[in-house]
């Protein structure tokens, strides 16, 4: 439990202290004879079982979930020369070493013995180590090996491309070190030069629920012989092993269908529904479903498909700022998923429309399962058009994007294979952007053309200027004519012609309403009209505190996980409550990401005393007052 306090007079862990003697060191009376004889009942000692692994032997298991080579978006932009490094993978392996011990994978994966291949996903491995009796800590390595060809004779030889340093404590279950518990990459993730890793390590546990004997016994006071990934004793819908992973307490009910505190618009109880796929409520991620199309006889030459080259472009460029990226294209991966997922080809349509007619629809209802709206993202790379529209609503989640030659070739003037899947990668980060906040009713650069005059009130010259100094993906200028420009703006040729895109961009827009509609009458974009009624948060039982939010604003906006921008915050204090030990305080987070439409998100539950103390759940502070391990 943090306590946050407005004043340094007292610790809670102190108090608690204090209260447990008092309460169990009292006087009894014992009669003897008719004599009373008073007797001093010593105050318990607090006990710890420190055994480690008494059901089971003691080992650790280290799974390599994904390994992702990041050098494909920058071979994809080269401008001078030939351009062929992109037609040739590194090929790669790894290695684990725990407590001296190494395991070397290579001969024993892929398809030759290593991995061949600019991105693994799918195809996760793993080694097991004996651990020796209540041993502590492990020191744990894991490196990926590249092999590089050339050198005398064109023998290849070994390059060590990355180290990950860890040590494991047997009794937390958690680790530390070049990866960590909320650290800013995500748990059981390494970014690093060259390589991005997906990783996991676990222990030896008689009822296969992931939490440390350790831990039942002394901290959550679990049976450790009963599986609890399959209880939820405070039924809030998730269940203890989950909520103890991600430091939420497994008896006491939380919001999980409204907590959000990486603010992606991905709710706890979604993260935890995408769990397998790598989902973490501590990391902001986009998760978006692909579709081809069919093709219309042996004249179209164009597969209407995504392209590996293209999403490995989307999933860099997001990654260089710290929020994953997760395509469903129907690869092994994602292969139980639901039986609608990625990878479908949708009815052959030769053009679809944005505004008139939004045939796209049928696809949203009978090729996009009904589980995935609201956390996906759904792109169809049709023959012609690109673009975001909603399906539902005014909710912005359906991409269009155009892969047929009139669009890929003759428009982008893409006459290699290499320029062909770079202009569909362009055409997809755009579209994308749309579905991010990024549109022209919140800044004019947005979807400007040369060609049409989509603001007829603007100076000949503001328009040109528009045109030719915001450097971003989202102008045309830029998607058609620029070879190598594969970005959002990062605003450096200054106001107002130019804005930084990234701080701009808002997660959950593609399940909020966006705040004007298209209609098929408008022509321009002057012709939209903007209005934003949001009423900010309405809770009922529920009331907005001022004076508390000013004490602990700084402090709250820390457990926003947001990483393009900073937040705004508010606490709601609960109007009435009868039981001190209830939840009576609720903290939400708004990114400022203005002009761009955003709202509120519930970001934690907690309580405050009559003092005005705040007091968060934090397993971690509850080891250590139980017993510092470091």
């Amino acid at each position: 439990m943090i306590q946050f306090k407005t004043d340094d007079k007292f610790m809670i862990g102190a108090a608690i202290f204090i209260g447990f003697i008092v309460v169990l060191s009292g006087f009894y009376y014992v009669f003897y004879d008719g004599a009373q004889t008073e007797t001093v009942k010593e105050p318990p000692i607090v006990m710890i079982n420190d055994q480690i692994s008494p059901y089971t032997n003691q080992g650790l298991i280290v799974e390599m979930l994904r390994i992702r080579n990041r050098g494909l978006m920058d071979h994809m932009l080269i401008k001078i020369g030939p351009g062929k490094e992109w037609k040739n993978p590194p090929s790669y392996f790894w290695i684990a070493t725990v407590d001296g011990k190494e395991g070397n994978v290579e001969g024993n994966v892929g398809k030759t013995g290593v991995f061949s291949e600019w991105d693994n996903i799918g195809n996760e491995n793993h080694m097991s180590f004996f651990i020796e009796e209540e041993q502590a800590i492990s020191g744990i390595t894991l490196k990926i090996i590249e092999k590089s060809s050339g050198g005398l004779f064109g023998v290849s030889s070994d390059v060590e491309k990355e180290a990950i340093h860890l040590s494991y404590d047997y009794r937390t279950g958690r680790w530390s070190g070049d990866d960590s518990f909320k650290d800013k990459d995500g748990y059981g993730h390494y970014l690093g030069e060259t390589y991005e890793v997906w990783f996991n390590l676990y222990q030896s546990d008689y009822d296969h629920d992931g939490i440390p004997y350790w831990i039942e016994e002394n901290v959550l006071k679990t049976d450790p012989t009963v599986d609890d990934s399959k209880l939820d004793p405070d039924n809030d819908g998730i269940p203890t092993s989950w909520e103890w992973k991600w430091e939420y307490d497994p008896f006491v009910w939380d919001d999980h269908e409204n907590l959000d505190p990486d603010i992606d618009g991905i709710e706890n109880s979604e993260e935890y529904m995408m769990k397998k796929w790598f989902a973490n409520p501590h990391q902001p991620e986009i998760f978006i479903e692909t579709d081809g199309m069919e093709q219309n006889g042996f004249l179209d030459l164009a597969p209407h498909e995504l392209p590996m080259e293209a999403q490995q472009m989307i999933i860099e460029r997001f990654a260089q700022h710290g929020i994953w990226v997760y395509i469903d294209d129907g690869g092994d991966f994602w292969k139980d998923g639901p039986n609608n997922g990625g990878g479908e080809l949708v009815p052959y349509h030769k053009q679809l429309s944005d505004v008139t007619g939004k045939e796209s629809l049928s696809f949203y209802k009978h090729y996009f399962a009904d589980e995935r709206k609201g956390i996906f993202r759904y792109i169809v790379m049709g023959n012609e058009g690109g673009f975001n529209n909603p399906c539902s609503y005014n909710t912005f989640d359906m991409i269009i994007v155009g892969t047929g030659l009139k669009d890929s070739v003759m428009k982008r003037s893409a006459f290699t294979p290499r320029a062909y899947k770079v202009g569909i990668a362009k055409v997809s980060l755009h579209e994308l952007g749309h579905s991010l906040g990024l549109v022209p009713v919140t800044y004019p650069g947005n979807d400007i053309l040369g060609a049409v005059k989509r603001y007829p009130s603007m100076t000949d010259e503001e328009y040109e200027r528009y045109l030719f100094e915001y450097h971003s993906i989202m102008n045309y200028q830029y998607i058609y004519r620029d070879e190598v420009l594969f970005d959002y703006s990062d605003g450096s040729n200054g106001a107002p012609y130019d804005q930084n895109d990234w701080p701009l961009l808002y997660l959950p827009t593609h399940q909020v309403d966006m705040v004007s509609y298209e209609e098929p009458v408008d022509e321009t974009f002057e012709d939209f009209e903007v209005v934003d009624d949001y009423p900010g948060v309405i809770y009922k039982g529920w009331s907005y505190d001022k004076n508390l939010t000013g004490v602990y604003e700084n402090k709250c906006k820390e457990i926003a996980i947001v990483k393009n921008t900073d937040v705004t915050v508010q606490m709601f204090v609960k109007d009435e409550f009868d039981n001190e030990s209830d939840r009576n305080v609720r903290i939400y987070a708004m990114p400022n990401v203005a002009p761009t439409n955003a709202k509120y998100s519930l970001i934690t539950e907690g309580y405050i005393d009559s003092e005005n103390n705040l007091f968060l759940y934090s397993i971690d502070e509850m080891i250590d007052e139980l017993h510092p391990l470091h």
